[in-house]
């Protein structure tokens, strides 16, 4: 089983495929490597030499921050809004979009389920 940057990299995918497997290489990093480092598009990860695995491993650790790294630079990035009392930090903080989307009827997926608020039945209207 191939290993780079701390993910097993799954044996029966095309090696490009492969690559986005690790947090902070998408589908254009993982054609660059690929193509910097002359492997096949097509060839799949278990016809590797363990020499290519080796060369992709030391080429994204020299030139990509990628899994641990990445995410403490996130973490301390969104930290630093926050502590600075910024309108992102803010937004952040009370877990809302940060970047200007609609929270009226969207954004389920930042705010979680919807919770039903108690005493809202509708009142039969009296004559």
């Amino acid at each position: 089983m191939a290993r780079i940057a701390g993910v097993n990299i799954p044996q029966n995918k095309v090696v490009h495929v492969a690559l986005t497997y690790i947090h902070g290489i998408g589908k254009k990093f993982s054609e660059n490597i690929c193509a910097k480092l002359d492997i096949s598009r097509n060839k799949r990860v278990n016809a590797l030499t363990d020499d290519e695995i080796l060369k992709i491993r030391e080429f994204i650790d020299q030139n990509y921050k990628v899994e641990g790294d990445l995410r403490r630079e996130v973490s301390l990035n969104i930290k630093r809004l926050v502590d600075l009392a910024t309108y992102r930090g803010s937004r952040h903080k009370k877990k809302l979009p940060v970047r200007g989307q609609r929270t009226h009827c969207n954004a389920r997926t930042r705010k979680g389920k919807a919770i039903a608020i108690a005493g809202k039945k509708l009142t039969p209207i009296k004559k």
